[in-house]
């Protein structure tokens, strides 16, 4: 598995791999053919069927800093991945390159087949029940393991990757208005914190305000703001909002929450390393099921809870997210997936709750790596229409704004 400086990721919304994953192949052909004065790209794939509800061709252009490029979306050719792009490069009306990226979620792409050469594996364990038996052996918490395979100098990073989180739930806390986009849907975070505050009932208070702060840097995310990678762009709202609340509502200090993000970074590791992020794959248990997962394990490090219970609250985020779909209306990353993000959140807080009193009364019967294996099957099976395409379910039930208009 590879450092978590390459799953925490900030970048550009809405999507970390139909939009920050082709910008970053974008920067790699302008490397590699410096001299090329037109681009060709081709999309295909989920990136053909929903790459402009994810401004891919916005950022895709963005980029490439204006030259000439011609974009081409083409969902009908069949290829191994679903977020696969071909860019072309011409100069004086020769091809000088072609490339084939293809973007596997959080902002990673492949090249040619090959990971870039900085992402090289460095952890010496690629399950939790291997990394659990050495934690015992050694007498480690889950964040001194990844402490002592990332180095001290983590925590600087990590600390960034906080104030990013931050920043994408003040960002979104603080505009009000329309979405860009055909669906014209409206900003509802700054509204819900408002109406949190009024609330009397403490509990009820918290869990409203934690839905308010997904919300705010899920629509931070779909209007094209930056958010970070959590482990993905459409799931950015569950881990920010965990991090804003707990630091900033209930006053945990820096220190418990880059705790927290160690142990959230590598529950989003095992899951990229053993099944997949990217909801083109595996449908939307891959994003915020994952996100959840790593939500609740990042909670209960924050209660202090032993490392077999922390395995506990991940399973169950994740679990109970199996067969989740990605359908996208209008291919834009706001219905249902904002909701989706606020969802997740309280439910994060819920499984870390429930890990840590059900482990009192029984044993976990599923384990973290069973719950992994089971997402990536499950993604297998779901549908080509059920996975970022926005060729089923919600996305062809739910009418755009243009359609509406139609209606009246």
């Amino acid at each position: 598995m590879q450092t978590l400086k390459e799953l925490f990721k900030i970048g550009p919304g809405p999507s970390s791999s139909h939009t920050f994953g082709p910008m970053m192949a974008s920067r790699d052909i302008l490397e590699k053919a410096p001299d090329a004065d037109a681009f060709k790209v081709t999309l295909h794939g989920s990136l053909a069927l929903t790459g402009k509800g994810h401004l891919t061709d916005k950022i895709i252009l963005k980029t490439l800093k204006g030259k000439d490029c011609e974009i081409v979306f083409d969902p009908l050719k069949k290829v191994d991945h679903p977020n696969t792009m071909i860019i072309e490069a011409f100069q004086e009306g020769s091809k000088v390159k072609e490339v084939e990226y293809v973007s596997i979620g959080g902002g990673k792409i492949i090249i040619d087949g090959q990971r870039p050469a900085t992402a090289e594996d460095i952890y010496p364990h690629t399950t939790m029940d291997d990394i659990q038996k050495y934690c015992r052996e050694h007498h480690l918490r889950l964040d001194e393991y990844v402490t002592e395979v990332e180095g001290k100098d983590l925590d600087a990073y990590l600390t960034k990757i906080m104030n990013a989180m931050i920043h994408s739930v003040e960002k979104g806390l603080s505009k009000t208005g329309t979405l860009p986009g055909s669906l014209q849907l409206d900003r509802i975070a700054y509204a819900l914190y408002e109406s949190a505050k009024s609330i009397e009932n403490q509990a009820d208070q918290d869990a409203l305000l934690l839905s308010s702060y997904a919300y705010a840097a899920s629509e931070q995310n779909a209007s094209g703001g930056t958010v970070v990678t959590a482990p993905t762009m459409g799931s950015c709202g569950v881990l920010p909002s965990l991090v804003y609340h707990y630091h900033k509502d209930l006053n945990y200090p820096k220190k418990s929450i880059l705790n927290g993000l160690k142990v959230a970074g590598l529950i989003g590791n095992l899951i990229q390393e053993n099944a997949t992020i990217s909801g083109a794959k595996a449908g939307c248990q891959a994003e915020v099921g994952a996100a959840c997962a790593m939500g609740a394990a990042f909670v209960a490090r924050l209660l202090r809870l032993n490392n077999e219970t922390i395995e506990s609250a991940a399973e169950i985020g994740l679990e109970h997210h199996l067969g989740l779909t990605c359908d996208p209306v209008g291919g834009y990353v706001m219905i249902p997936c904002i909701e989706r993000n606020a969802v997740a959140a309280t439910r994060a807080v819920d499984a870390a709750r429930l890990a840590q009193y059900t482990r009192n009364v029984k044993k976990n019967r599923v384990s973290f790596d069973m719950v992994v294996h089971t997402m990536n099957l499950t993604g297998k099976k779901l549908p080509m229409e059920l996975k970022e395409t926005s060729l089923d379910g919600l996305a062809v039930v739910v009418p755009t704004a243009p359609e509406l208009k139609k209606r009246k």
